[in-house]
């Protein structure tokens, strides 16, 4: 059994180091992940990309908000989580998460989601979770309802990308609603 907080039964999170950077700059490239993700931005250098990388291991969490790397128990890099927006007032916060192309469908979003709620609502007393998850992104939202997430809203003509309009859904999680999945 295990028993560090931060690993499953296939992933673990942990910081991201500067040596990560090949990856995330491989990753770069995946434009209709990008999309998924975030927005298509210019192309970034090798050396922005390491430099990132860099101020990404030496700055830690900013109160509850970080981004940490998902990678596989025996070592291999497959993605990223950010936790942001945190509100310790309200005990709200939201997440995204990325994988890269190479390694989409092994559980591997699943798994670090549940981690990063586990520690949240366990640890953090956190008492509700959104995601913002793009219309066209259907990976994402079977995903959020795998994970038990109810669809709470849907803003329109949010995201502009291959030329139109696109709405944007949100969905949340509640502790209690948590804990009955995961009791």
């Amino acid at each position: 059994m295990n028993n560090n907080i931060w690993s499953g039964n296939n992933v673990r999170l942990r910081a991201i180091l500067p040596t990560d950077w090949d990856k995330f700059h491989n990753n770069d490239f995946d434009s209709e992940s990008a999309r998924l993700c975030d927005v298509i931005h210019f192309p970034r250098s090798e050396e922005g990309t390491k430099h990132w990388a860099g101020n990404q291991a030496s700055k830690g969490p900013d109160g509850d908000n970080f981004s940490l790397a998902i990678e596989t128990l025996d070592g291999e890099l497959v993605g990223s989580i950010v936790a942001h927006s945190c509100d310790s007032r309200h005990g709200t916060f939201k997440y995204g998460v990325g994988i890269f192309r190479e390694h989409w469908r092994n559980g591997f979003a699943s798994e670090a989601v549940r981690i990063l709620l586990r520690y949240y609502f366990e640890e953090l007393r956190y008492q509700k979770v959104t995601a913002h998850v793009y219309a066209f992104n259907e990976g994402s939202i079977a995903l959020q309802e795998r994970l038990g997430f109810v669809q709470e809203g849907r803003l329109r003509n949010m995201i502009y990308t291959k030329g139109q309009h696109f709405d944007e859904f949100v969905y949340g999680l509640t502790k209690s609603e948590y804990e009955m999945l995961n009791n």
